[in-house]
């Protein structure tokens, strides 16, 4: 099975990166995930269910850990062809 995440951290700072977004992103980028797509308002990345699983793991407790006081995630199953 393959999934597809999206997630983006709060609180939101223009000016200057937040901590927990960059430990966002160094997780995701680490990972063993396909189709990475990270942006300043949303994040996206795809890959097998173990790997996806384990980063959706890691990028809480870390990002939590960094000073992010809110984290939207939705995991969904990716379809025959969907990338």
């Amino acid at each position: 099975m393959r999934l597809k995440m999206e997630f983006t951290t709060e609180p939101f700072d223009l000016d200057e990166t937040p901590a927990h977004a960059l430990v966002a992103r160094e997780v995701i980028e680490a990972a063993e995930l396909d189709a990475v797509d990270v942006g300043p308002f949303g994040n996206t990345a795809e890959g097998r269910a173990d790997v996806v699983l384990a980063a959706v793991d890691a990028l809480l407790r870390r990002s939590l850990a960094a000073g992010a006081t809110r984290i939207s995630l939705q995991v969904n199953v990716a379809g025959e062809g969907e990338r």
